[in-house]
């Protein structure tokens, strides 16, 4: 199995010491392909990325759009999507190929979140038990899905919010999840910027809205 390792870029300065260090790692021992999908960074995050010696291309804004830019030049039978804030756990791309074996079509790792809020290790319980119940994956959990299966669907949907949803309930209809109980660890950083209940209420008030026909691009303006 060759993965294809997908991350869209969008001034993640911060966050690329430890990303690209585990990156090159994956790339080293694993043999997979590592994409990184700039959508116009105002930093350092480009120079920083192709310093470390990774591959980065361009894409228009959007992490829709630079998602499905990462897959369409992408070469791997696998694509795994990645946040720049989020960390793979040990023997992550080995858990994925031991899911193709068993027969999966697309999947998702369990998450952690990361940071100093006693609420985070509850947040992440009901994130985790939410998307096992509902089959719906979110991009905090890593979401990974055959190539070909993913270019059936016609990729991620070009909107500005929920594009992860919306591709879940696509690939739900194909088969669902195979979720990996390894814990991927990504970052907390919104909800300690936002305040914690805010942000949780925020997000479930956002999903209610599009589960009854908000438009993305609304749900959007209300999200920044």
């Amino acid at each position: 199995m060759q993965c294809s390792v997908i991350v869209p870029l969008l001034n993640e300065q911060e966050q690329l010491p430890e990303l690209t260090a585990q990156l090159r790692e994956l790339q080293a021992s694993n043999s997979c392909e590592i994409i990184l999908v700039d959508g116009g960074s105002s930093d350092n995050s480009v120079t920083f990325a192709t310093a470390a010696g990774l591959r980065v291309i361009a894409s228009e804004r959007g992490r829709a759009a630079q998602m499905n830019a990462g897959a369409a030049a992408a070469r791997g039978h696998w694509l795994l999507f990645l946040h720049a804030d989020t960390r793979l756990p040990q023997g992550a791309l080995s858990s994925i190929a031991a899911a193709a074996v068993q027969g999966a079509e697309w999947g998702r790792f369990d998450v952690r979140i990361c940071g100093n809020s006693v609420w985070f290790p509850l947040i992440a319980t009901m994130i985790n038990w939410r998307s096992r119940l509902s089959g719906i994956a979110t991009g905090d959990q890593a979401i990974f899905v055959r190539r070909a299966l993913f270019e059936r669907l016609g990729g991620y949907v070009r909107q500005p919010l929920m594009e992860d949803i919306e591709l879940s309930r696509q690939l739900l209809k194909v088969a669902r999840p195979f979720c990996l109980h390894q814990q991927i660890t990504t970052s907390g950083r919104r909800w300690q910027k936002f305040g914690v209940l805010r942000t949780v209420l925020l997000m479930w008030r956002l999903r209610f809205d599009y589960w009854r026909g908000v438009p993305a691009a609304s749900l959007a303006k209300r999200y920044e």
